[in-house]
């Protein structure tokens, strides 16, 4: 139901709040609340939400009017300026960047900032503060359109149909260091990254950058753009619905109950420190995710289904989307999750086991350390406004049939569902134990799996979770 889902109207809109009874849900993953702590020196909690990074909320969208009208107008193709085509990973950045969500960045990197995210993952301002950044925001370009740019200092961006979206200005342009770029961000040059394949390997040899001026808010018109939510109108909605604490869960997975028993657990952690009325921000990502990946729209489906049926209160609980792309690079990509939500309001950030991790690419293992995602989250610079509040692993509790934390003194009495053994289990039909996954919910999956064609002698690669 769109009811149940806060919509994005525009900052001055009051927006609909949908009235369900809450119900205790149930985690099938280890993990954490990454949290800053609001108290003083007299251990009182204090409200109000988190300051973006950088103390302003960048935001590069053009204002309705003369302001929009006249980039709109430089922009055309009357106007001479030299053109860009994005691909849809690059238009995703542009629209990360356009909302904030990267504050303080104003623009695709120049040459300083990416050097810092490569070697220091994360960026000293001119106060002699830093805030964190793990992950290059850069634009590629070939030797063709470099010579065409070249003297030049404003370029059009456009996306797949010619349609200008930005201008980018005051650009700068700079070797494109594959090689160095991958090893840094990844850990490994290993063949068969899925974000690598995609969006660096056949890329340009030259990076630009810039400040940028988007012309208008982007979509995507896929029929989800109400749910992709900007940051300020986040914190807007968040003012609203009073919140004292926000905290934010990213999943690129459907909700099965033991996410649920991580998020109703946090809240009532958040309520015993003295806050009043933490807020849930269920933020799957969803920006560019590897083919094996439920996509998007049956995951919004199924997340739908889990307020529905009340798993998780719509009362304190906000859906939107989270447009980033997925790296799939482990503890230096978690660093971006975390700052990311930063700047729109959360204070509070769950983790969960191999956070942005997955599988060795050439090798039957895990790539990254399971636990290294949260120890770096607690060192991080940039991001110590922040500390890790660590979880017990939880399982599927065969005596109760439900989701719970996992009792090391039964350990015979837990059932630990994997990802594969989940999606095997929607392929074939076949129903998951009561209480792993809410009815409405695992009807979405299995009709997912069931509309893919066969792949004969295909296999399913053991993963590891997804948060």
């Amino acid at each position: 139901m769109a009811s149940l889902y806060v919509k994005s109207t525009g900052p001055n809109v009051r927006l609909p709040r949908a009235r369900r009874p809450d119900r205790a849900g149930a985690v099938g993953i280890s993990g954490s609340i990454l949290l800053r702590r609001r108290s003083g020196g007299s251990g009182r909690v204090r409200c109000g939400l988190i300051e973006p990074d950088g103390g302003k909320l960048v935001e590069l969208v053009a204002p309705a009017g003369p302001e929009r009208e006249a980039i709109r107008r430089e922009a055309a193709p009357a106007g001479g300026l030299p053109r860009i085509k994005l691909s849809q990973i690059d238009l995703e950045w542009l629209h990360v960047l356009s909302e904030g969500w990267a504050s303080p960045l104003r623009g695709f990197m120049k040459e300083a900032e990416f050097l810092q995210t490569l070697h220091f993952n994360c960026l000293r301002m001119a106060d002699g503060s830093v805030v964190n950044m793990s992950v290059p925001i850069v634009l590629a370009i070939d030797d063709a359109q470099k010579r065409v740019i070249e003297g030049r200092d404003r370029v059009v961006l456009v996306d797949a149909d010619e349609k200008p979206v930005a201008i980018l200005k005051d650009i700068e342009i700079y070797k494109h260091n594959k090689e160095e770029r991958i090893a840094r961000t990844w850990g490994t040059t290993a063949p068969g990254l899925p974000y690598v394949e995609n969006a660096i390997v056949n890329a340009g040899n030259w990076l630009i950058g810039g400040e940028l001026e988007v012309i208008e808010p982007i979509k995507y018109n896929d029929g989800l753009d109400q749910y992709r939510i900007s940051p300020a109108d986040l914190r807007a909605e968040f003012t609203r619905r009073n919140a004292d604490a926000v905290f934010a869960f990213q999943l690129r997975n459907p909700v099965h109950n033991g996410h649920a028993l991580l998020m109703t657990d946090t809240r009532k952690r958040l309520l015993e420190m003295g806050y009043k009325n933490p807020i849930l921000l269920l933020h799957p990502l969803g920006g560019y995710t590897k083919a094996d990946d439920v996509p998007l729209s049956w995951r919004m489906k199924q997340h739908e289904k889990v307020l529905e049926e009340g798993v998780l209160n719509p009362e304190t609980t906000v859906v939107a989307i989270f447009p980033s792309p997925m790296h799939y690079a482990g503890p230096t990509e978690v660093q971006w999750h975390a700052k990311s939500r930063i700047n729109a309001g959360a204070n509070f950030y769950i983790v969960g086991r191999d956070p942005a991790g997955m599988s060795h690419p050439t090798e039957k293992r895990d790539l990254y350390d399971a636990d290294h995602g949260k120890k770096v989250l607690s060192m991080a610079p940039g991001l110590e406004r922040l500390n890790i509040l660590p979880f017990k692993v939880a399982a599927y509790d065969k005596t109760q049939n439900k989701m719970a934390f996992f009792d090391p003194s039964r350990p015979q009495d837990f059932l630990f569902i994997s990802g594969t053994k989940m999606r095997n289990l929607a392929k074939n039909k076949e129903n998951p134990p009561d209480g792993f996954m809410c009815r409405g919910g695992w009807k979405v999956l299995v009709e997912y799996y069931d509309g893919l064609a066969p792949q004969e002698g295909s296999k399913l690669r053991e993963s590891v979770p997804a948060y």
